[in-house]
């Protein structure tokens, strides 16, 4: 690697650097509502039961709301009525997600209205007092609180005949695998908010030839209820020539301290990078966007070429911040990696740079915007006097991801205009990666990695996609449980 100013800045040292000038954008928690039941006729019957239920109920409240959502409780109900008045006070509260906690048998009736008034998706939550009962010493009111699993296939069978998706959890008030289960559709909750209330930027025109890459915004407001934000180049431009001097010298700064830099870098072309930046943080401001896709092809270095190809360093501290942005006017990763990034499992843009069949490992990246909390060391900003397939030059960023689980997510689209997320997990392995001012990756699928290839691509999914750290083909499976649309997996 050519010389540069060494640092050794580590992860949450960046991010601090990053919080000193570039306050992280904040996020809208899921809203969860939760609704318990079962059914009244039990209660004069056996007395104690009720108060029972209903400890188990304020155990369940108490673990969903030690979990990072907005709650709503909307009660105990024992019959349909009440049920119904659950189902208004939820419908108001306009969740994302709604857990209903089945404590003993309960007719269909009560909790069919839950889900078709709130129009929201619900998860059904059976989790017996412990893993088993004292069959020698429980009577039958005992045992009724251990009867909910008897309702489920009931309430299973009702939501199907109603055309309304099925989910549930079953086990033990206590056993944290079936928590663990829970907190998995709560993990997807925060996909659902966060692209249900989402404004996409969309800036420039689409790369001429990438068919892959062209969406229609309308089908993404109607899937999501997402809003897309069409921006000119020219809405950049304009904030570009007002930034001050000073702002460029302290983002240039703000860049020393969260990347090194290599003898290749222009101070010219860094501070243009970093004016490019300022910028981009207006805009994103002015417009409250959560995400950016762009792509200008520009001529013989006239402005907007040189804007589109200064965005590099901004876009990716924006990514950093939780804006994600993407090149090449790729508003479907940009949503993917915001999707990615609301689970708290970063986001990169990604794309195949080569097979490496000795290694057994398929190399990712991309040139342009990545996401810096990836970076297995200190990022790099090189000086690229021209950029592969796109017209400028100026500074581009450079890191390998730091070895460990990463799961891939795309949004793909079939003939029928139908939206997907497609994933793919593997393992980010140490080794050789290329030293031309990309993001780098090296990972293990568990295969030969020209059938991966077939494999991912036989999805359907574009060219490019999210590459995210962690194990989570069965989070963004549940995601697309609650957004409507298919998971596919490679």
């Amino acid at each position: 690697m050519a010389t540069t100013e060494s640092t050794t800045t580590r992860p949450g040292e960046r991010q601090a650097a990053l919080a000193e000038l570039l306050p992280p954008v904040t996020r809208r928690r899921p809203r969860i509502g939760l609704v318990s039941g079962g059914l009244g006729t039990y209660w004069p019957q056996f007395p104690g039961l009720l108060p029972q239920l209903k400890e188990s109920a304020a155990y369940v409240a108490e673990r969903l709301g030690q979990l990072d959502a907005e709650v709503t409780d909307a009660g105990f109900v024992s019959d349909a009525q009440e049920g119904a008045a659950a189902a208004e006070r939820l419908r108001r509260a306009d969740c994302d997600l709604i857990v209903l906690f089945l404590t003993t048998y309960l007719t269909s009736s009560m909790v069919l209205p839950i889900a078709q008034r709130t129009h929201t998706p619900v998860l059904v939550v059976d989790l017996q007092p412990s893993e088993r009962m004292d069959h020698a010493s429980f009577d039958t009111g005992a045992w009724l609180a251990y009867c909910s699993q008897c309702s489920v296939p009931e309430v299973g069978n009702v939501f199907r005949r109603a055309g309304i998706p099925f989910r549930s959890v079953s086990g033990w008030l206590r056993q944290e695998s079936a928590w663990r289960r829970v907190e998995r559709w709560v993990r997807a909750a925060h996909v659902r908010a966060a692209l249900r209330h989402a404004r996409h930027g969309l800036m420039g025109h689409v790369y001429p030839g990438m068919l892959d890459v062209q969406t229609d915004p309308t089908l993404l407001s109607a899937t999501f209820g997402s809003h897309v934000e069409v921006l000119e180049f020219d809405d950049l431009r304009q904030r570009v020539e007002k930034v001050t001097e000073a702002e460029t010298r302290e983002r240039v700064a703000l860049a020393r301290k969260v990347f090194s830099i290599d003898g290749s870098v222009v101070d010219e072309d860094f501070a243009w990078g970093a004016t490019v930046s300022v910028a981009l943080d207006r805009l994103v401001e002015d417009f409250r966007l959560d995400s950016l896709a762009y792509y200008h092809r520009g001529l013989d270095g006239e402005l907007h070429e040189r804007i589109g190809a200064g965005m590099i360093l901004g876009a990716s501290l924006l990514t950093a911040r939780g804006v994600p942005a993407a090149g090449e006017f790729e508003l479907r990763t940009s949503i993917a990696q915001l999707a990615s990034q609301s689970i708290g499992a970063g986001g990169s843009f990604t794309e195949i740079q080569a097979l490496n069949f000795e290694d057994g490992v398929v190399e990712m990246g991309h040139d342009g915007p990545a996401h810096l909390a990836l970076s297995s060391r200190d990022p790099l900003l090189r000086g690229l006097g021209v950029y592969h397939g796109k017209r400028g030059w100026g500074v581009s960023v450079e890191f390998d991801v730091r070895p460990g689980p990463v799961t891939l997510l795309g949004l793909g689209q079939d003939a029928d205009g139908s939206l997907s997320f497609i994933t793919s997990e593997g393992t980010v392995v140490p080794g050789p990666v290329l030293e031309i001012g990309n993001t780098t990756s090296r990972v293990d699928f568990g295969r030969d990695p020209g059938e991966w290839v077939d494999a991912w691509s036989a999805t359907g999914v574009g060219h490019h996609w999210s590459l995210a750290v962690g194990r989570h083909g069965a989070d963004f499976g549940a995601a697309a449980s609650l957004l409507g649309i298919d998971h596919r997996e490679a």
